[in-house]
């Protein structure tokens, strides 16, 4: 057949995509398909979209006889980018008009494909002109990839070993298009007339899940209502708290109760006392409502009284009575109680709790209240009907140090209340899921056999109805049990209790509890209407998806014909299934008589997990051999059945450090693993999916948290190579590749992992490389030698600079900013054909008392014009831009740009040369400015044609 090159095995607009990955990570832009569950390293929506549409559409270079000029393949494809650019902006997710563009661009790909593979032996299966080829993700997870598939306009099928992960993909791709534009069939909508509003979509299901979350909540208060009480203001406490007053003879909600955990004091004149372990005594820290918690000590009893403004000694109230992490002070004594201690107290089931303070909702603020005996008699009346017992393990198991503190199931995770409540709503979901069908069948008057078929045996109607309404409610109990459990926090910043550690359960000794029955952070009533939210950003009544349980090292032509783009597990990085468990206990029990197979094992099914987990083998080799094994097994069979017309793409994390006693990276690991599936590498991808606001990155030259890999398998017809023919074709095919993608955008920091896109579809595209002692070349020395020509190829671009530049690149290479000897820079002088005198009047080198150094970008003049200078140089212009952007944004910048006009390229040169030389050198303080230069180099040129009236320049 006939193999067209796709956008994504040329170029792509990879900046865009990574800002707008990076975009949608963070807090605060409004529902996303993401809240419909949690899950663990889910790809961003951008990233997929973009990595599909571009797997999926032609590169122009591809068509010369539509694009017969190198001109015209770039004006294409431009065209293409722009598309692509506005199809990853998080505004536009939903935009039905876009993403019609996309699925136009793509299907005239395919019929062009079609077109030139209408001799193929199956051309009637494969090649079908109306009907786009199928897509599946054999590691769906978090259901990113399927879910952009189906908004593309292929039909999705999403598979997974993990139960929880299937259910996501059902709630994601499965569901929403069997029922969508279906109106409401709760009794309220239908009274109000709603039915008339023109339901898109999945809206008519979200509607129903804010009605029955609704009725589950009235319900469950009048079951367990009891158990969460309203305070009351009296006169004497308004009397004694000013604050109080106008509160005063009314009653109060409680949103949350903040406890402490107890052990007995390890002094033995306080042996019978229950002391608090107390990390943090503030309440809140917002200017004006400040609110603390003071111990008192009353002889060998204490209390807590909630005080209100700053404390006397802010330090000691953030210390609470922690000496150091997992070590705390006895309150009475003051006797030291080391964590061992209370590891042992803990697993001999002498952990307690006592209340810290009640939180209530007063007029539009807190309301922080003293602890009373009737509240913590009220919490430890509650009798739980259910508590799950399954043993926690891996990485539930215990802390870093191997402390359990007692908890020994995923039951102990929890108060009597806590569990009591979440029992209560999942028993709920069942019942609602009744009268969702009740409800359902008055308004369809039953359509026969198909009415009564479950959502399993692939109904649509009102039993089936009724399943996919169970699902999104049980989505949100689960949603409520990461906010109610004893390992959440309370934030005195913004007063609200915070959801527990995503990757695991990080040991708390002072912890909220939320009141699950209120209109607060943890409550169902907002789990369920933010889901409901969620729901609405699917895809409006696209193509049918499927979601089934598959193990991937089992399964039989699974991906057989179809596109496949997949973003498989991480070596030993993330144990999905150990976490997936604390999820899972409370699916199963609301949701295992509408999915018997999915919910059929006790806990996530783990011996067949293909991850490197060394706690479930004999160490770390076994560990490594089972993932190794798996993994070519899969990727094997992967190449064999992915659908010709489009490469496999494939998610990997990247920049994996070698620890001291592995020979190898996973990183690397998985490059060998696709060379032995006979695989050829046609591009690597780096993914920027983390906020730029988060703490670890901010300011720093992070490479991107995962690399996409485009694959095809190797033709069978490809002969071997000597060592020497994989380097040649290095230095002749690496330099204009490069170049591409430095034009493309790719910011320093991502260069080195991009370049291994391009080397190594040098490497693969052979059978094997073999030395001149007959020895393989394996893939860490392909990735050397890789890394070599990429060095070679970036010095070389020296020759471009001018020589006031070349002799500057030499300095910095040596010296940095810093001062050295007269003697050493006129060496350098005869070299490079330069003077001292020439370089002082450049702007750019300081002389005197026989000593030289390179001028900082902030000592740089600040009004230089470059139209003026009688000496200007590429040195010069790029660090007036840094200066310009570091000091006055892009804006700024891009005045500039437009001013030097032919220049530009050799500066953007100039800058990736510099971080190279920063980042081999390993100065990251030094390297930063260079990488922002680049990564704002597009924005920064988009404004300078604005500047210049949108004229075509070479910017």
């Amino acid at each position: 057949m006939k193999t067209v090159r796709k956008l994504i095995e040329a170029a792509l607009p990879l900046d865009d995509i990574n800002r707008a990955a990076a975009y949608e990570k963070m807090p605060g832009i409004g529902p996303h398909p993401r809240g419909l569950h949690q899950w663990w390293a889910r790809r961003p929506l951008a990233a997929a979209r973009a990595v599909l549409f571009a797997q999926l559409v032609d590169d122009p270079s591809s068509r010369p006889e539509l694009f017969p000029t190198k001109e015209e393949q770039n004006g294409e494809r431009e065209r293409l980018f722009g598309i692509l650019r506005e199809l990853v902006k998080w505004k536009n997710t939903t935009n039905e008009k876009l993403l019609e563009a996309a699925q136009d661009e793509i299907r005239e790909s395919w019929r062009r494909t079609c077109a030139d593979n209408a001799d193929h032996p199956r051309a009637a299966e494969l090649f079908d002109p109306e009907r786009l080829p199928a897509f599946h993700d054999p590691f769906a997870g978090g259901g990113a990839i399927p879910l952009e598939a189906q908004r593309l306009g292929l039909e999705a099928h999403a598979s997974d070993l993990n139960p929880v992960a299937v259910l996501i993909n059902k709630a994601m791709i499965e569901i929403p298009p069997k029922f969508a534009g279906r109106p409401p069939v709760n009794p309220e909508s239908r009274k109000a007339a709603l039915t008339a509003k023109d339901w898109k979509g999945a809206a008519g299901l979200a509607e129903d899940v804010r009605y029955y979350g609704q009725w589950m909540r009235d319900e469950a208060e009048r079951r367990i209502g009891h158990l969460y009480p309203k305070v009351w203001i009296t006169d004497e406490m308004a009397a004694e708290r000013p604050d109080l007053e106008r509160y005063a003879g009314r009653e109060l909600t409680v949103i949350a109760w903040l406890w402490a955990r107890t052990v007995r004091s390890p002094n033995p004149a306080f042996a019978n006392v229950e002391v608090p372990l107390v990390s943090n005594f503030l309440l809140s820290t917002k200017k004006g409502k400040e609110a603390w918690v003071e111990p008192v000590v009353e002889g060998k009893d204490y209390r807590f009284e909630v005080r209100v403004g700053l404390p006397p000694d802010v330090e000691a109230a953030k210390k609470g009575t922690k000496i150091s992490r997992g070590n705390f002070r006895c309150l009475l004594s003051g006797s030291p109680v080391p964590y061992s201690y209370i590891d042992d107290e803990a697993n001999a089931e002498r952990m307690g709790v006592r209340l810290l303070a009640i939180v209530a909702a007063g007029d539009r603020r807190r309301i922080f209240l003293s602890p009373d005996s009737k509240s913590e008699t009220v919490a430890h009346s509650a009798h739980p009907s259910w508590k799950p017992d399954l043993p926690s393990r891996g990485t539930w198991a215990s802390n870093a140090q191997g402390r359990r503190y007692g908890f020994h199931t995923f039951g102990d995770y929890f108060t009597c209340r806590q569990l009591a409540a979440l029992t209560t709503f999942a028993d709920l979901v069942g019942e609602a899921r009744q009268k969702a069908h009740h409800d359902a069948i008055a308004v369809e008057n039953g359509r026969g056999s198909v009415a009564a078929l479950p959502l399993r045996e692939g109904g649509s109607g009102p039993a089936a109805y009724a399943d996919a309404v169970s699902v999104y409610l049980a989505f949100a109990a689960d949603r409520c049990s990461d906010f109610v459990n004893t390992f959440t926090r309370w934030a005195p910043g913004n007063e609200k209790v915070m959801n527990r550690d995503k990757q695991g359960m990080a040991m708390t000794w002072d912890f909220p509890e939320a009141a699950i029955l209120e209109q607060t952070v943890g409550g169902f009533v907002p789990a369920a209407e933010y889901i409901a939210d969620c729901m609405e950003t699917l895809p409006q009544g696209k193509p049918h998806g499927y979601a089934i349980q598959q193990s991937v090292t089992e399964s039989r032509d699974l991906c057989l014909d179809r596109v496949v783009s997949t973003d498989p597990p991480y070596y030993d990085q993330i144990c999905y299934s150990d976490l997936s468990d604390f999820f899972y206990l409370w699916l199963r029990h609301a949701l295992q008589r509408q999915f018997p197979d999915v919910l059929a094992t006790l806990a996530v099914p783990k011996t067949e997990e293909l991850i490197a987990a060394t706690h479930r083998h004999e160490g770390e080799a076994e560990a490594e051999l089972f993932w190794l094994t798996g993994m070519k097994r899969t990727i094997s069979a992967l190449g064999r059945q992915v659908h010709p017309a489009a490469p496999l793409t494939i998610y990997y994390a990247s920049k994996q450090t070698k620890k001291p006693h592995e020979k190898r990276t996973a990183w690397e690991v998985f490059l060998a693993a696709l060379v032995e599936c006979e695989l050829e590498i046609t591009g690597t991808w780096p993914l920027r999916t983390e906020q730029e606001y988060r703490a670890v990155g901010r300011g720093a030259n992070a490479l991107a948290s995962s690399v996409v890999l485009a694959c095809r398998p190797r033709p069978e017809n490809r002969g071997r190579a000597t060592r020497g023919d994989f380097v040649e074709a290095l230095k002749r095919e690496l330099p204009p590749a490069l170049a591409e993608l430095q034009q493309a955008g790719i910011p320093p920091v991502d260069l080195a992992q991009a370049a291994i896109g391009p080397g190594m579809a040098v490497f693969t595209r052979y059978s094997g490389v073999g030395h001149s002692s007959g020895k393989e070349m394996t893939v860490g020395e392909a990735l050397a030698l890789i890394n070599e020509a990429l060095d070679e190829t970036l010095a070389e671009q020296e020759g471009d600079f001018d020589a006031d530049t070349r002799w500057a690149l030499a300095w910095f290479t040596q010296h940095h900013f810093d001062e050295s000897d007269f003697g050493i820079a006129e060496t350098l002088f005869k070299a490079k054909n330069t003077s001292v005198e020439g370089l002082v009047e450049a702007g750019i080198v300081r002389a005197g008392g026989g000593r030289v150094r390179l001028l900082r970008p902030e000592e740089l003049p600040e009004e230089w014009n470059p139209a003026t200078d009688r000496r200007i140089t590429g040195w010069k212009t790029v660090h007036h831009l840094v200066r310009l952007l570091d000091g006055q944004g892009e804006m700024a910048a891009s005045q500039l740009l437009h001013k030097i006009g032919g220049q530009a390229e050799t500066a953007r040169a100039l800058a990736h040369l510099l971080y190279a030389i920063c980042d081999r050198q390993k100065r990251p303080a030094d390297a930063r400015p260079y990488n922002a230069l680049v990564r704002s180099w597009p924005e920064i040129a988009r404004l300078a044609r604005e500047e210049q009236g949108g004229r075509r320049t070479l910017l």
